[in-house]
């Protein structure tokens, strides 16, 4: 096999997983309602509240989105009221090394495009 082939390999070995982690993750506000239940459970409300600017109707689209890659779990409660609290899967707190390798980067970057101002 060629150098330019093995090199195409090993492109694409990287690109398909990186394009598959940003289709879970991608849009604005995956990742702040993950980083909002790693701070512990919460119900629709509080984390209504949590992340300024969601509106209720996409919390609710985003949260069946992380639910459906089994990032994020729904408990419902038997209580009067119903209660529907949502936390961190397992698999979803396994996201906590990327969060804060992103949290990282954003400071400096941050720091580097604002010394330019």
């Amino acid at each position: 096999m060629k150098k330019q082939e093995r090199d195409h390999e090993q492109c694409q070995g990287m690109i398909v997983p990186v394009r598959d982690a940003i289709d879970v993750l991608s849009g604005k506000w995956k990742l702040p309602i993950i980083i909002a239940l790693g701070f512990g459970n919460k119900r629709f409300g509080e984390l209504a509240k949590e992340i300024p600017g969601i509106t209720d109707r996409m919390l609710s689209k985003e949260l069946r989105d992380l639910e459906m890659n089994q990032l994020v779990k729904r408990t419902v409660y038997d209580t009067m009221p119903v209660t529907v609290e949502y936390s961190l899967t397992d698999y979803g707190s396994s996201l906590d090394k990327v969060v804060d390798e992103l949290r990282k980067w954003g400071v400096q970057h941050r720091k580097r495009i604002m010394k330019g101002v």
